[in-house]
């Protein structure tokens, strides 16, 4: 990894680091590809110096050492091989044609449901969220969450891979909408835009209506991922138990995927601020039958990971106060612990899994 000024930069040139500004909104990602467009916003922004991969880091000779000494290179492998049958997979589904149906069931059966039982999942997602943010890679993720989702709730078999196949279907409905609307923020959809947008709820239950063997719970998780408890979501504002149990499942499947995931003009987040996301509106607009054992297990996958925190310190996460307590306890020395709930002014700017 090397600086370069911004006057010195080349198309080509791979970025190091992700570029956030003053608000911790990405600029651009980690790993882009810089194009003459990021070389002028760059000189726009006023950003003097980024980093870039030297020739070493982009030689193969590196790319198979990374690929030895890295610990989630099996689950990284096994997830990139997924990706191209996956969207195929999808935009034929996304098409009405009947005879993929078995095709997306065999995905899940073989492919996601393995990723799903890995130990590490949790962190290894994390891992992979410099990847396109794009719809297949969205629903792929959203599915492997909804199966670990699934089994902390004590779901036998059948019924984790049915609420798999729900994840990877729920966005289903978004093969309908215009590249343009896929492209923009949803937060900052307006007018027939936003109409426009949240119609691939309905869209998506159409599309799976018509399908042979495609369970309701399946069908209900495209329309339904929107809803929220308390009545504020879309498209029909449904409430309580009106939502499907399977939507609610992979509402905080999709939720926590939309936080962590790094996307060029959000704010970088980190799995804590899905965590507080979560706890937040556990008994408000999310179903708390299946946010608590979430909150319950998912923290387990941090104990022992470094942090660096906004007040410049770094340290260990190294226990969480309670069952519900948003936030960890940090240990910066063996006497030194700081207790990030008694301290809302303390963030934690970057995680680093163990």
């Amino acid at each position: 990894m090397r600086a370069v000024s911004v006057e010195d930069l080349k198309p080509g040139m791979v970025l190091a680091r992700s570029l956030v500004n003053d608000d911790m909104v990405v600029v651009i990602s980690e790993d882009t590809s810089l194009t003459k467009a990021h070389i002028t916003r760059l000189n726009f922004l006023n950003i003097p110096v980024v980093y870039v991969k030297d020739e070493y880091e982009l030689s193969s000779n590196y790319q198979t050492a990374s690929a030895v000494f890295s610990r989630s290179n099996a689950f990284v492998k096994d997830y990139s091989s997924v990706v191209g049958d996956a969207q195929e997979i999808f935009d034929k589904v996304g098409e009405g044609k009947p005879e993929h149906v078995e095709s997306a069931k065999n995905i899940v059966t073989t492919s996601i449901a393995p990723l799903s039982r890995n130990s590490g999942v949790i962190d290894y997602l994390f891992e992979l969220n410099h990847l396109a943010s794009d719809v297949y890679q969205h629903s792929l993720r959203v599915s492997i969450l909804a199966g670990v989702i699934a089994k902390w709730m004590h779901f036998n078999h059948e019924k984790r891979r049915d609420i798999m196949l729900a994840g990877f279907l729920h966005d289903i409905g978004k093969t309908k909408l215009p590249q343009r609307i896929l492209d923009k923020n949803p937060d900052m959809l307006q007018g027939v835009d936003y109409e426009t947008y949240i119609k691939h709820t309905v869209d998506g239950q159409h599309i799976l209506n018509n399908l042979p063997g495609i369970s309701d719970g399946v069908k209900l998780a495209a329309m339904q991922h929107h809803e929220r408890m308390d009545g504020s979501g879309f498209p029909f504002g449904s409430k309580g138990r009106e939502i499907n149990p399977y939507a609610s499942i992979v509402a905080i499947a999709d939720i926590y995927d939309n936080i962590t995931t790094e996307r060029e003009g959000y704010v970088k987040q980190t799995p804590f601020d899905a965590i507080t996301y979560i706890t937040e509106h556990l008994y408000t607009s999310l179903d708390p039958i299946v946010c608590i054992p979430v909150l319950t297990h998912i923290k387990d996958a941090f104990l022992g990971s470094k942090v660096t925190l906004s007040n410049g310190l770094s340290g260990m996460i190294a226990s969480f106060p309670n069952d519900f307590a948003a936030r960890p306890v940090i240990s910066i020395s063996e006497e030194d612990l700081v207790n990030l709930n008694e301290h809302p002014e303390i963030k934690i700017i970057e995680y680093n899994p163990k």
